[in-house]
């Protein structure tokens, strides 16, 4: 930052976010605002024109199994005989919220 920050503008900051700061705090939190951005112009000063982005920091891949159709038939009529109630390959349940047939 070329200018210091001001305790003005950490007021108005705080205005701005509905904090009610006292004045100890207003001085306090002057000294940390100016740290932070002190900070964040130093990352933007840094060149990494030659950095590749990246999303992780490890060269990580997600292995997956190939989709397989399977035919489950003989599994669905086991599971659906051994329900309570069935229609149309379907399990049958109770209504819900009251709702009648």
């Amino acid at each position: 930052m070329s200018e210091p920050l001001t305790r003005q503008e950490v007021a108005k900051v705080a205005e701005l976010a509905m904090l009610e700061l006292s004045e100890d705090e207003l001085i306090t939190f002057t000294g940390q605002l100016a740290a932070v951005l002190e900070h964040a112009q130093d990352i933007d000063d840094l060149d990494v024109g030659d950095v590749p982005p990246t999303n992780h920091p490890y060269p990580l891949t997600n292995v997956f199994r190939d989709d397989v159709i399977e035919e489950l038939d003989d599994i669905r009529t086991e599971v659906l005989a051994a329900a309570p109630e069935s229609e149309d390959g379907q399990f049958r349940v109770p209504p819900a919220l009251g709702e009648e047939d």
